[in-house]
């Protein structure tokens, strides 16, 4: 049996040669590494969730999908970057199609009226190693107010399967629904709104 011991040696440093590729990932986390030039939101792993107060007793949940945008990145003056992001409004999902259906409706984010929600850089203030807020203007049900996003990197690197290189970031706020006249069931469902943005920039040229 001993003939079969290099073989069974071989096969567990190939799998934990794999295990470790694949917790590590191909993104490298380093600022310093990632690419500058232009970027484009790549839809299928980018997810912009939202929460909200439900009469106190729980946190309701949603998301949209289908986000379009772009990112350019000055990766030596992050300063300088500039971003732009436009989402359709009836993507939004609670797991819940009644609930979806009148989010929809004219009594919430009024889909048909207005079709998109969309975010525009006016400044980038880097606060540390891979780390931003990021001022803008958000048009949401009509209405356009300023607000400000906290940028984290996750990393960047070619994407293995897309071949494409990918720069992934993580984005948080909050904002008062009622500021764009979302007001239906005030005092009752949260006014806070706390965002979530997890966000892959595909970058152009490779």
């Amino acid at each position: 049996m001993s003939h079969h011991k290099p073989l069974a040696v071989l096969s567990a440093l190939a799998l934990l040669t794999l295990a470790s590729a694949t917790q590590a990932g191909p993104a490298n986390p380093d600022p310093a590494a990632v690419k500058g030039g232009s970027y484009v939101i790549e839809p299928h792993h980018t997810r912009v969730l939202f929460s909200v107060s439900h009469m106190g007793f729980t946190t309701w949940y949603g998301d949209f999908a289908g986000a379009s945008g772009k990112l350019t990145l000055d990766a030596a003056h992050p300063e300088a970057s500039q971003l732009q992001v436009s989402i359709p409004t009836a993507s939004v999902s609670t797991t819940n199609a009644t609930l979806d259906g009148e989010l929809k409706s004219g009594d919430w984010f009024d889909a048909a009226k207005y079709p998109t929600i969309t975010f525009n850089s006016t400044s980038v203030r880097p606060t540390g190693a891979g780390e931003a807020d990021v001022s803008g203007d958000l048009t949401f049900h009509g209405v356009t107010k300023p607000v400000s996003l906290h940028v984290h990197f996750n990393g960047a690197g070619r994407n293995p399967i897309g071949i494409s290189y990918i720069a992934g970031f993580e984005v948080s706020g909050h904002l008062k629904r009622s500021d764009f006249g979302v007001t239906k069931y005030a005092g009752v469902i949260g006014d806070d709104v706390t965002l979530i943005v997890s966000a892959a920039f595909e970058r152009k040229g490779g």
